[in-house]
């Protein structure tokens, strides 16, 4: 699993994508923060991932897209399948890889703490559970972006199916309730934002990641079986 993170993560760092990625992340978050606090004169550090749903977005299909799309076109898929390592070790590696690249630019979000911190006083213990449960937004938000991307074979056919994943957790549970365990959003405003870190908040973020992680194992096993 280990040379498969090192291998994703220097793709990450050695091409456009991952800075790319933080880039755009720190834009949205930047207009955000001056639309939504700084003109408004807000100190609440919370305030500025309200819309959490907004950044991951346009953002996470960025760094998701190509993970397996990317393989399966060009062909070299056939060399996960026939490598020594476990599919199980692929899929984590390449998981935790992305991860890496949103929690360096999460970390970067703490400038826009220390600025509000110079103009009043924002609670730390909220801006940390908001952090907290961004992440854990974003962890499962990967592992979705990751199972779209290993059942299609063109890297933006992944990104817009992704976004449409997304979209339709977003207005889903407006429509019906079917969709209401995936109301990630609602889940991250109700409960990090308000300083709380509620325990079905939690749960619900991780088995959500490991479920799509498991299905991503799955899907690649049943390809693996078929070659």
């Amino acid at each position: 699993m280990f040379a498969v993170y090192k291998k994703e993560l220097k793709t990450y760092v050695c091409t456009p994508i991952g800075y790319v990625f933080i880039g755009l992340f720190l834009l949205i978050l930047s207009l955000m923060f001056y639309v939504g606090i700084f003109s408004s004169q807000y100190i609440n550090f919370e305030y500025l991932f309200y819309d959490g749903t907004t950044i991951i977005l346009f953002t996470l299909p960025l760094l998701t897209m190509r993970l397996f799309s990317e393989e399966r076109k060009n062909g070299t898929d056939q060399l996960l399948f026939t490598s020594p390592r476990s599919i199980t070790s692929i899929v984590l590696g390449k998981f935790f890889a992305a991860v890496t690249i949103v929690l360096i630019a999460e970390l970067f979000t703490l400038m826009y703490f220390f600025i509000l911190n110079y103009f009043g006083n924002p609670s730390l213990p909220i801006a940390l559970t908001t952090l907290l449960g961004f992440f854990l937004f974003c962890i499962s938000g990967i592992a979705i972006g990751m199972f779209v991307s290993s059942i299609t074979e063109n890297q933006i056919i992944s990104a817009f199916a992704t976004i449409g994943v997304f979209l339709l957790m977003l207005f889903g549970p407006q429509l019906t309730n079917l969709f209401k365990p995936f109301y990630t959003v609602y889940f991250f405003q109700e409960s990090f934002l308000t300083g709380l870190v509620k325990l079905k908040s939690v749960i619900l973020f991780i088995a959500l990641t490991v479920l799509f992680i498991l299905l991503t194992i799955i899907g690649l096993q049943k390809r693996k079986s078929l070659k």
